[in-house]
């Protein structure tokens, strides 16, 4: 039997490319954290405690370079940094909410949490 070839340049539909923006364990959860407000560092640790502090610092460079997080660094004595969902980030954060309300539903049917 013989393959069927793709036609090339194959161009990857609107579903594939907007999930691979917040694709990977811990994206999506950094956009469902910022959803509401913008939140300091430290704090988006606290409500994502499996994940280390130099992955979260890679994942808020990934989001920021790809439109969707905004990092405001205040200029005080003590550092102060925050973290904002852009408006593509909101748009994708009510996404991200409809995810986590069919995870809610169908928790049966998700994996069990591992640690990292």
């Amino acid at each position: 039997m013989q393959k069927q070839a793709l036609s090339l340049p194959y161009k990857p539909c609107h579903v594939e490319r907007t999930i691979e923006l917040f694709s990977g364990r811990w994206k999506s959860a950094i956009i469902f954290h910022l959803r509401n407000e913008p939140v300091r560092f430290n704090e988006l640790q606290r409500k994502i405690p499996l994940i280390s502090q130099r992955m979260l610092t890679y994942q808020l460079r990934r989001l920021e370079t790809d439109g969707l997080v905004l990092r405001v660094d205040h200029q005080e004595k003590q550092p102060r940094v925050v973290y904002s969902l852009t408006p593509a980030g909101h748009s994708l954060g009510d996404v991200v909410l409809a995810i986590h309300k069919w995870g809610k539903r169908n928790e049966t049917l998700l994996p069990s949490p591992t640690v990292a």
